[in-house]
């Protein structure tokens, strides 16, 4: 793929699945060290930008937000080249100010997976740790929220997102919790994308669209797949034309923190691997060991 290009990676969430304004080109399945991504990756420019989309769930919807291979999706999103990464999701709000339909440019993750391996590149003799205090891209989802601002008035900047296990919703009680320490909004998916975006020294923001009141709201029912998918098809439209306005007018260039997070995170000496250890990292650690 030429490097002259920017090149935006998209990770779409439920319902995602096609963008306005793009020129699709090819389709591209991808090996990586850390299994099978979630699909092949769709390739396509919009003007002088290049986009590379993949489906979290499979473009049948078949992969649980559980099974949800992260190594693999970003490691080929690293592989082709992507230097920003957009992901949607569909998330509850614990706020009233927060309804369905709004969109949440979410700047901060509390961690209630049991994620683990996944949620990580390193292990296998190599550690490091990344600074993830501030764990999405201010200047990404700064640009994606003024954006957005001329498209719709339901779009919030900022807001911590609670990233469950699943695949069952809340209980009441778990929901009720989640609100008194002040949440904002809750899923399944997006904590182990931003560390591992991070880790792959890519950009990285998430777009949020409510669709429910997850199940601490007394006057509302418990959320349930039917509601998600009345309130995120009502919202999806929006969230497309934010994204694809966002890659049209792209003049982004990577003057953040984000493009050498593991300058100082490497607690290894990586020039020291053998081949097979090089190899499993790859693209992730190409560019320190020399």
């Amino acid at each position: 793929m030429a490097k002259q290009n920017k090149i935006v990676g998209i990770i779409g969430g439920t319902g995602f699945y096609d963008i306005p304004g793009i020129e699709w080109d090819t389709d591209k399945t991808i090996e990586t060290p850390y299994g099978e991504p979630s699909d092949s990756y769709r390739i396509g420019s919009i003007g002088n930008l290049t986009v590379v989309f993949l489906p979290r769930h499979g473009r049948e919807h078949s992969i649980l937000p559980s099974e949800i291979n992260h190594p693999a999706n970003i490691y080929g999103m690293k592989k082709l080249g992507a230097e920003w990464l957009i992901t949607t999701s569909a998330v509850g709000s614990f706020r009233e100010e927060l309804p369905p339909q709004d969109i949440v440019i979410v700047d901060q993750f509390v961690d209630r997976t049991k994620g683990g391996a996944r949620q990580t590149f390193f292990g296998h003799g190599v550690i490091a740790h990344i600074s993830f205090g501030d764990p999405v891209c201010r200047e990404l989802s700064g640009y994606l929220y003024t954006v957005a601002q001329s498209i719709t008035n339901r779009v919030h900047l900022g807001g911590t997102y609670v990233n469950m296990h699943g695949p069952a919703f809340s209980t009441r009680a778990e929901s009720k919790l989640y609100k008194s320490w002040g949440m904002d909004v809750i899923g399944m998916t997006s904590l182990a994308e931003a560390k591992l975006a991070r880790e792959a020294e890519m950009c990285f923001a998430n777009l949020a669209i409510v669709t429910d009141y997850d199940s601490w709201h007394d006057e509302r029912e418990a959320v349930s797949t039917t509601a998600i998918l009345e309130n995120f098809n009502q919202a999806v439209d929006t969230t497309r034309n934010i994204v694809s306005k966002s890659l049209e007018s792209f003049q982004l260039s990577r003057t953040c923190e984000c493009r050498h997070a593991l300058k100082n995170a490497l607690f290894t000496d990586v020039r020291q691997l053998d081949e097979p250890t090089r190899d499993r990292f790859g693209v992730i650690l190409e560019k320190y060991t020399g």
